[in-house]
């Protein structure tokens, strides 16, 4: 809670909330609801997960926690899970997930570091005991890059010690395809991929086949891998969707999904030949309702056994019947819940199997298919209430224009659904959706009293194309009603009180948040958004550089912001432009280094509030970004909304935590008083800056270091002036296991203002020039020219390879500032930076020991980037530099000059 108003206005609003809490609690003795549930139950780490049978049935492996911090261990398929041995020791993240390999050699897993989405793959060897002293044995970096995101494409049964990979270390955009073997960590590399290739097919024999390509304009190619080139074979347009589900066991046809063609709706199961391209039916939903969802092929016969459909619960439809009569037979052993194969021997007699329901997370069994024997392994949070917990109930309601919206309600058990308090929960993407089964937040927030409603808007997915076409354009507008209209649903069903809805949502479903408590204020009393995108202009630019295949869709489905129509639809349907409007008491989560939804636009939306004396509480985690991971930060967003929303609501909280929650929630929370916005600067306003000397020639030479993710990369870098024809020639090199770059730039003597730009970086080359106020020039990638265009305020000073040489040009003295321009070459837009000397330092580096100027560099028009430079005094040398880049993820660089 604001503590501006914790004197009068909180207290007014906590002892109504505690009023209306006590009063909840009496009704809730009265009427049967269960007792609260420790939200440790419900959100910490479960004591046994995701379990995985090897492939020779030897062992079981599966996750736990160990120091807090999910982890992979292994166990005998024989032996209790109590003799179970550790095999990662992971303390900061927990594991995802992990797969064995074909021949159970290896336990494979991905992961990042602090978020930065840049997977590495590890292995680790199931039998091997750990060294004398250590808690496992060793984890393998098979893939041992840093700033580089790993795909994973095929695991080939021919050969079990290879596994297909792409990076994206040549090209941050595009991933090349590479063999790695995983025994050495050898990885060769099979295609260097120029043709913007998404994804990579392999036949059952392990060998290259097909390939799929984004073009330019945002379709779907299917190409043949022929020896010496591709052939297309087959094509879908931007809306449309396509692609290679797996081989057939012939090995001359490809099991195929698409739904191409205008009179084609929901995505069908067909049958590609490459040779020819074309397709033949194998299956659409029987029922007409939904899109095809999946598929099971058998790993022994290579058959297909089953199809998956999902509308209001999941469908399966069998092709094998000794599946159909064990599926039939164990869906007979747990009535009302959903049995799926979690994994199997590669003989497929014995299965792994998880029955789970609306009210049960999962139980595990081991099931022998010849004697029908079921052995219980364990039930994911086992602790947990089965008896406590609420029945999801799907339902359908119609929107603002008539269009049918499915979604789930989850209700609070004990109690009559009658004039609840209510939360909205829309789901994230906002392609995906949300299935029926155990939720989660649906249990956490029923159990504290609320109807819980989770829509599947228009836009979600697997509903076919129209429906979710109907969303293009649609963000905070016909997407919005039909979140607007599942509150009226709710209260035309006397289920709601209409004063009492709240409503809660994480990424899409943060900006459903503040779209809703911005454009439809009288609806909610109280809303929580969880790293929500408030500027949709910011959100498109922050676009990491692997989602380049899609940048197209999403210009397609949200407005494109290169044209003047799509930036004005994006701005007036951006929360962040009405922030004046909010009168909802609002609580906002957001990572510090969140690189898509940046923090800046969170602060707004605080100030805002508390300018307006309107309520508003902070959450700002500074170790994580789009989304927390940790779960000691999930705990505490959970701690903390749970009370947030029972203050404004009146439903049900836990008070308190354990002591490590308590203390962390404290750290994270950000007294909205201490809040300031850096204020932008007026572009109109700045002009160029005036030099105190000019330039030298000469060369500077640097040794430097990117950090990121508790790893570091190290570069060796240059600056060399000379003049030619009467200017200066900038000459930056840079030479990294990425790869080497440079980067030219012609300065007019004297004022040192930019005049032309050239930068080669493997396959890119960029050429920009600088005149009349204007950037034109080209970007040329993989041999696909680009046209660059912009409109600039002024003259580019301090830009490209002579950028920190210049600065040291200034006329720098203790408090000296001044503004001026960069050009940012990917967003192709003005840059405004603000310069400021904010002090005296002697700095040691690896060149000597100098005096200078410390001098710090921040974005004046709304950037995060921020930069600091010492350069020496007497002869105004740049000698160190470190910087921040939130393009990068939060990455850290440092530069230090060398003799």
């Amino acid at each position: 809670m604001n503590k501006l108003f914790k004197s009068i206005l909180c207290l007014v609003l906590l002892a109504a909330a505690m009023g209306a809490q006590n009063k909840n609690k009496q009704a809730s003795a009265a009427s049967g609801i269960p007792p609260i549930i420790d939200r440790e139950l419900i959100f910490g780490n479960p004591e046994i997960a995701g379990a995985q049978l090897s492939p020779n049935g030897k062992y079981v492996a599966f996750l736990k926690p160990w120091k807090d911090t999910r982890n992979v261990y292994v166990k005998g398929v024989d032996e209790p899970f109590s003799a179970a041995r550790l095999l990662t020791t992971e303390t900061k993240r927990p594991i995802a997930g992990f797969f064995w390999t074909w021949d159970s050699k290896s336990v494979l897993y991905v992961k990042d570091h602090d978020g930065d989405e840049n997977f590495n793959v590890y292995g680790v060897d199931p039998a091997a005991k750990p060294a004398a002293g250590a808690d496992a044995p060793p984890s393998r970096d098979l893939t041992g890059l840093k700033g580089v995101r790993v795909f994973i494409y095929d695991l080939p049964k021919a050969d079990p010690d290879v596994v297909y990979i792409g990076l994206n270390d040549r090209d941050k955009a595009w991933h090349d395809l590479y063999k790695l073997k995983i025994s050495t960590g050898e990885k060769t590399m099979m295609r260097k991929n120029t043709e913007r290739i998404t994804g990579w097919t392999f036949d059952l024999k392990g060998n290259l086949r097909l390939a799929s390509r984004s073009a330019e304009n945002g379709d779907t190619e299917i190409l043949r891998v022929d020896p010496d080139k591709f052939t297309q074979i087959y094509s879908c347009n931007v809306f449309e969707n396509c692609g290679p589900v797996r081989f057939h066991k012939d090995g001359k046809h490809v099991y195929f999904e698409t739904n191409k063609g205008p009179e084609t709706d929901l995505v069908s199961l067909t049958l590609l030949d490459p040779g020819t391209g074309k397709t033949e039916m194998v299956e659409s939903d029987p029922l007409k309702q939904v899109d095809f969802s999946g598929a099971r092929f058998s790993e022994a016969t290579d058959d297909l056994v089953l199809t998956l459909y999902y509308g209001e619960r999941r469908r399966r439809y069998y092709r094998d019947k000794g599946f159909e009569k064990d599926l039939t037979w164990l869906e007979g052993k747990f009535p009302g819940k959903e049995v799926s194969i979690a994994s199997d021997t590669r003989d497929e007699q014995t299965w792994l199997i998880v029955a789970n329901s609306d009210t049960e997370p999962g139980e595990t069994y081991l099931f022998d298919r010849k004697t029908r024997k079921l052995a219980l392994q364990f039930k994911v949070r086992e602790k947990l209430p089965r008896e406590a917990l609420a029945s999801m109930k799907p339902v359908k309601f119609k929107s603002s224009d008539g269009l049918e919206i499915p979604a789930y309600l989850t209700l609070p058990k004990g109690v009559p659904a009658k004039n609840l308090p209510a939360l909205m929960i829309p789901h994230g993407g906002p392609w995906g959706r949300d299935v029926w089964g155990y939720n989660s937040l649906a249990q956490f927030f029923a159990n504290r009293g609320y109807a819980v409603l989770m829509p599947n808007f228009r836009a979600s997915t697997g509903y076919g194309k129209k429906f979710l076409d109907a969303g293009n354009k649609q963000w905070g507008r016909k997407m919005q009603d039909d979140v607007t209209w599942g509150v009226k649903y709710l209260v035309a069903e006397g289920i709601a009180d209409p004063k009492r809805v709240g409503i809660l949502g994480g990424s899409y479903g943060g900006y459903a948040t503040l779209a809703g408590v911005t454009f439809t204020p009288d609806v909610y009393a109280a809303a929580v958004d969880i790293v929500g995108p408030s500027n949709l202009i910011t959100l498109l630019e922050s676009i990491p550089p692997y989602w380049e295949p899609i940048r197209k869709l999403f210009y397609e489905r949200m407005g494109d912001p290169n044209t003047a129509e799509g930036k004005a639809l994006l701005t007036e349907r951006s929360p962040l432009t009405y922030a004046n409007k909010i009168t909802t008491p609002l609580l906002v989560v957001q990572g510090a280094n969140d690189p898509r939804v940046n923090k800046r636009e969170a602060d707004q939306i605080v100030i805002a509030l508390r300018d307006r004396g309107y309520p508003v509480e902070y959450l700002l985690a500074p170790d994580e970004g789009h989304g927390f991971a940790r779960p000691v930060n999930n705990m505490a967003l959970y701690m903390s909304a749970e009370k947030f929303l029972a203050n404004h609501l009146g439903g049900r909280y836990q008070e308190g935590g354990t002591s490590e929650v308590v203390a962390r929630l404290k750290e994270i929370t950000v007294d909205p008083k201490t809040v300031v916005l850096a204020k932008k600067v007026d572009a109109s306003s700045v002009g160029l800056p005036k030099t105190a000397v000019d330039l030298q020639p000469g060369t500077y030479k640097y040794k430097a270091k990117i950090s990121m993710g508790g790893q570091e990369m190290a570069m060796d870098m240059s600056t060399t002036i000379k003049e030619e024809n009467g200017k200066w020639v900038a000459t930056g090199t840079m030479q990294s296991a990425m790869g080497d770059a440079s980067d030219v730039s012609t300065i007019e003597k004297g004022t040192l203002v930019v005049n032309k730009r050239t930068i080669k970086q493997g396959p890119a080359t960029i050429e920009v020039s600088f005149s009349d106020n204007k950037a034109t020039g080209t970007m040329n990638v993989n041999g696909q020219d680009r046209p660059i265009s912009a409109d600039l305020g002024g003259p580019i000073f301090a830009d490209a390879a002579a950028s920190e040489v210049t600065i040291g040009a200034l006329p720098l003295a203790a408090g000296y500032t001044t503004t001026f321009r960069n050009f940012d070459v990917r967003k192709q837009k003005e840059k405004l930076l603000q310069l400021k000397v904010v002090g005296a330092e002697s700095v040691t580096v690896p060149a000597g020991t100098f005096d200078t100027f410390k001098v710090e560099l921040s974005s004046a028009d709304g950037g995060t980037d921020k930069q600091t430079l010492w350069i020496a005094k007497d002869s105004r040398k740049p000698v160190k530099m470190t910087a921040t880049m939130a393009d990068m993820g939060g990455a850290t660089i440092t530069q230090e000059m060398v003799p």
